[in-house]
């Protein structure tokens, strides 16, 4: 996780989803990706079924579009993917101080400013993702689907993620909590806590997948020693029903949330839930 002092630039702790006059694609250097991240924004209607209490997306401001233009999207990750690709990105003065060792285009993400999968046009989204990638000449790109697992049982969402599979495509999914109440307190949304875990469960038997976890304090409170073995038992069940976890990202608040009484965790605090992890699941785990 970057401090303030470890990330002088800003470069970490502000991740805009807007880019000159882009409706969807917008390129952000990622600490987790190890480079440029280009990102397609599907929620403009900053629609989300989750209303996390560490979200940092502004819904004070309105809603920039409803629906998705796929032919305009098409054409902004073009355009995108051809200036990061060449290098040019990094003559932008907001790119200029990206460090060398970061200054590779890493994926396309869809992500944004809610669930991307409860978008209309997600399989065809990924659709257009997947062409655009092919078209760049870089096939080892990863598409990458950032997600809270809440669509999957769903058959258009299932078709997609298959493309994805087919695509050089990973899945991060969150996982926040170990039990329902402590999820609820989090996530504040009617999906229950149920089908989250049997959508990893399915997912995650079909293919490998990333967990991210944000933990954090509630007026002042980390997640408590029964949580944390809770969240444990969560991940075990997905490995011990023949799950693949092939990641967990364990990672706290960087930017202004949602709330006024979320903070972060310290790092101390981040890597002691990561060798429960490690010890107890035996999975491989990051820090962030």
């Amino acid at each position: 996780m970057n401090s303030p002092a470890s990330d002088p630039t800003g470069l970490f702790a502000s991740h805009p989803r807007s880019f000159r006059a882009n409706w969807y694609v917008y390129p952000v250097v990622s600490r987790r990706a190890g480079g440029v991240s280009i990102g397609v924004n599907l929620n403009p209607d900053k629609s989300c079924n989750f209303d996390c209490v560490y979200c940092q997306v502004d819904r004070t401001e309105p809603a920039s579009r409803k629906s998705i233009d796929l032919t305009r999207l098409a054409a902004e990750l073009d355009a995108t993917l051809a200036e990061a690709l060449s290098g040019r990105l990094f003559d932008d003065p907001l790119f200029a101080a990206t460090p060398g060792l970061l200054r590779r285009v890493n994926d396309i993400a869809l992500s944004g400013d809610g669930e991307p999968t409860t978008c209309r046009s997600f399989e065809q989204a990924v659709a257009v993702c997947a062409a655009a990638r092919q078209r760049s000449g870089r096939p080892d790109l990863k598409l990458v689907l950032i997600t809270n697992a809440s669509m999957f049982h769903r058959p258009a969402v299932q078709r997609a993620l298959d493309l994805l599979d087919r695509s050089g495509g990973e899945i991060w999914a969150k996982l926040d909590a170990g039990t329902e109440d402590y999820y609820r307190r989090i996530a504040r949304t009617a999906v229950p806590f149920g089908r989250i875990l049997e959508n990893l469960r399915l997912a995650a038997q079909k293919r490998p997948i990333v967990i991210q976890s944000l933990f954090l304090r509630m007026a002042g409170e980390g997640p408590s020693a029964d949580e944390q073995e809770a969240y444990c038992r969560r991940l075990g069940e997905i490995v011990a029903a023949g799950g693949t976890i092939k990641l967990v990202q364990v990672h706290t608040v960087a930017r202004k949330p949602a709330e006024a009484f979320v903070t972060p965790l310290d790092r101390a605090e981040l890597e002691s839930l990561a060798e429960k992890v490690r010890r107890q699941v035996g999975l491989r785990v990051e820090v962030y």
